[in-house]
């Protein structure tokens, strides 16, 4: 594919040649017998006007194109899973009016697709609970009180069974009730009632205590400060985050030690979920993982989510939630690339 010039090089050409032209053609309207050969000095003379007229004309075309590359560049680097960061990162480039123009729509258009995005990442998370909510009230009230019932007939006919039918009866039982139990586990796990009646802290804490109690994983679970006046929403995403983090390092991870720690910055929350597991590359990120889905709740909330993660070392979640006006993120690593990382700090 022929490689296309760049606009500067062609008004630069074009500009050349006219130059040159107009040159030539002055030069011969003031004199038309001029001889070059013969008189070398004018020759030189208007090799000398020549160029410095295309240098001059190089230097003011640059200066004029400049404003317009940096939009450009400005423009390469736009990134929509950054909320808000591509509309600060965003300098005035300056230049004449029409660039100025230019950046202003383009920002605008910037604000109008994150404005898009949210509202539809939200009616889509919205709904999506709303689904998980209404599996777990069918899963507690009609799957449990079948369960409940199998139980109930399992008592009465064990008390009229034959004798050597008791053994079969009380396994059948057992099997019953871990049932109905790993039934309520996953009723929890799709709406966290216990989000709804002790709080964020309690109900992360209880995540990581079922895991450590579920698979024998070393979990430990650290919060400092009080979340209390936290939005629901965030308080959700947050949760929800650690949730999938945490289900990630035991499922596929296969770490042995999990390390969660949730803390109340000032005018943030930041989630941070570690493990010691496999990790992952690039190519295994979009596997099954869930960042797609992580991502898209911190985007929700406006917050921003950075993932580094190394093969043999392990993985490291972290999530900056904002929820104030507070100026101090206090998060010099955050840089809100949902993506994996090779980094080596905190992996």
């Amino acid at each position: 594919m022929r490689r296309r010039r760049t606009l500067l090089t062609q008004v630069l050409v074009v500009n050349l040649l006219l130059v040159v032209a107009a040159v030539i053609a002055a030069s011969l309207a003031t004199n038309p017998e001029i001889d070059l050969a013969e008189n070398p000095a004018q020759g030189m003379v208007l090799g000398l006007a020549v160029s410095l007229t295309v240098l001059v004309n190089v230097f003011l075309l640059q200066r004029r194109f400049r404003p317009l590359e940096r939009l450009v560049d400005q423009m390469e680097r736009a990134d929509l899973s950054r909320p808000g960061a591509n509309l600060r990162d965003h300098e005035d480039v300056g230049g004449p009016e029409e660039v100025v123009r230019l950046q202003t729509t383009f920002r605008r258009m910037l604000e109008r697709l994150e404005a898009e995005r949210r509202r539809a990442s939200s009616a889509a998370l919205a709904a999506q609970e709303e689904e998980r909510a209404r599996v777990a009230r069918d899963l507690h009230d009609e799957v449990n009180q079948s369960l409940t019932g199998l139980l109930l007939r399992l008592e009465a006919v064990r008390e009229h069974a034959p004798p050597e039918l008791a053994a079969e009866i009380a396994e059948t039982k057992r099997l019953a009730n871990a049932a109905m139990e790993e039934l309520l586990t996953l009723a929890r796990q799709l709406r966290p009632t216990a989000l709804d009646d002790l709080g964020l802290k309690a109900a992360v804490a209880g995540t990581v205590d079922e895991l450590a109690r579920r698979t024998g994983v070393n979990a430990t679970f650290e919060g400092e400060g009080s979340f209390q006046d936290v939005p629901a929403d965030a308080q959700l995403v947050v949760y929800r985050v650690a949730q999938e983090a945490l289900t990630n390092a035991q499922r596929h991870a296969d770490a042995e030690h999990v390390r969660v720690e949730l803390k109340r910055l000032d005018g943030a929350i930041a989630l941070t979920v570690s493990d010691d597991g496999r990790g992952f590359t690039f190519d295994q990120a979009d596997k099954g993982l869930g960042i797609g889905g992580m991502r898209e709740r911190a985007l929700l909330v406006g917050g921003e989510l950075r993932i580094e993660s190394r093969p043999g070392v392990g993985t490291r979640v972290l999530l900056i939630v904002p929820i104030g006006n507070g100026d101090d993120q206090r998060d010099p690593d955050t840089t809100g690339n949902a993506v994996p990382q090779h980094a080596g700090e905190g992996a």
